[in-house]
């Protein structure tokens, strides 16, 4: 079942096709910091890349995790999709993302202005498989990576809330 926050906070629908989590995503910063829908973070929390464990129970299963800031278009360039902070691949099920390929280094959100949402998208893929890096980290689209790659829909998503150190207010 999908948490209800996933659709409240759009989530599904701007990154998302609707799905039924069937894997547990443990996502944690600084080993104590675990990520659960809606939750807040300042830049300075995430500076390195979470510790992310997967579920499952079968090591021949293997998953795509996305990272995405869908709120990362500005002004300048409102056609703008998502923001692609990570991308790790073949990620062996009961492991975690150290053990997969990462295809783009992770980097650490940094909103300029407003709130954004930063997703973390898991995928089981159909086997071993090569990913390429997408040219450009700006105008990335999730559901066009998982149709291109053959991924189908998600089966594990968490967000969280970010903004800028000395920022409050709303969502951009």
């Amino acid at each position: 079942m999908t948490d209800n926050s996933l659709v409240l906070e759009r989530i599904i629908g701007d990154v998302l096709e609707p799905f039924t989590s069937s894997v547990t995503l443990k996502v944690a910063y600084n080993n104590h910091s675990d990520v659960f829908n809606s939750c807040e973070f300042k830049p300075s929390q995430i500076i390195n890349k979470p510790r992310v464990d997967i579920g499952g129970d079968n090591l021949r299963n293997l998953y795509t995790l996305i990272m995405v800031n869908p709120d990362a278009p500005s002004p300048s360039d409102p056609n703008m999709k998502e923001y692609l902070l990570w991308l790790v691949n073949n990620i062996p099920a009961t492991t975690g993302a150290t053990y997969g390929e990462d295809i783009v280094e992770y980097e650490c959100p940094r909103p300029t202005s407003g709130i954004h949402r930063i997703v973390f998208a898991l995928f089981r893929q159909r086997g071993r498989q090569i990913v390429h890096a997408p040219r450009w980290r700006k105008n990335f689209n999730t559901k066009d990576f998982a149709e291109a790659y053959d991924l189908g829909l998600p089966v594990a998503a968490v967000f969280f809330n970010c903004q800028r150190e000395s920022g409050w207010g709303g969502r951009r």
